[in-house]
């Protein structure tokens, strides 16, 4: 996704890792405003993150395809010492999700006078990412589902609602499901469209 290319980009470069440093401050120090109880100097908690690559092996031949790349949080709590699991997924890259809307959608849809899904559009994306959430390997490495966010835009309306989550701000609903709805759900997984 955006955010694990952003950054491989910003370990580019002569800058690299006072880019990569940047980065993580800017991320510390806005955890820090966010989570400001017990915490006047606005230092007590670091955030660690993790770029955790997943390669399937389909054949059990040994060679391997990579699969999907999320990101893990570790908290570090200053004052207690304790390192807490943060959420997994945050952002999220798939090749194969990349490969269903970038090509095989764009081929799809090229001489067609009308927008519409090939037949099982995002069914093996969907069956290989419930699999990877249902392997050991998944539960003997993380104890919590699974969030993914995304940042969409659309032609559609979104109405507001009275839930205010005190992160993500308030929840928007659509009338009806969007592309984005419908390929999670083929993952197992429920979109709710928030804006802060």
């Amino acid at each position: 996704t955006r955010l694990t290319t952003n950054f491989a980009n910003l370990a580019r470069g002569e800058s690299r890792q006072e880019n990569l440093r940047n980065t993580l401050n800017m991320i510390n120090n806005r955890f820090n405003s966010l989570a400001n109880w017990d915490n006047p100097k606005g230092d007590r908690y670091t955030v660690e993150v993790e770029i955790i690559s997943v390669d399937i092996d389909i054949k059990g031949d040994g060679r391997q395809f990579p699969m999907i790349e999320i990101l893990q949080t570790i908290i570090i709590d200053h004052k207690t010492g304790k390192r807490i699991e943060g959420i997994v997924g945050n952002n999220f890259s798939s090749y194969v999700r990349d490969y269903d809307f970038s090509v095989l959608l764009l081929n799809h849809n090229r001489d067609r006078a009308e927008f519409s899904l090939p037949d099982q559009f995002g069914e093996l994306h969907g069956k290989l990412f419930q699999y990877f959430l249902q392997s050991d390997l998944y539960r003997q490495n993380f104890s919590k589902a699974p969030v993914i966010c995304l940042s969409v835009a659309g032609s559609r309306t979104y109405t507001r609602t009275d839930n205010e989550h005190p992160i993500l701000g308030v929840e928007y609903q659509q009338g009806e499901r969007s592309l984005t709805d419908q390929y999670f759900a083929k993952m197992g997984l429920e979109v709710r469209y928030f804006m802060p």
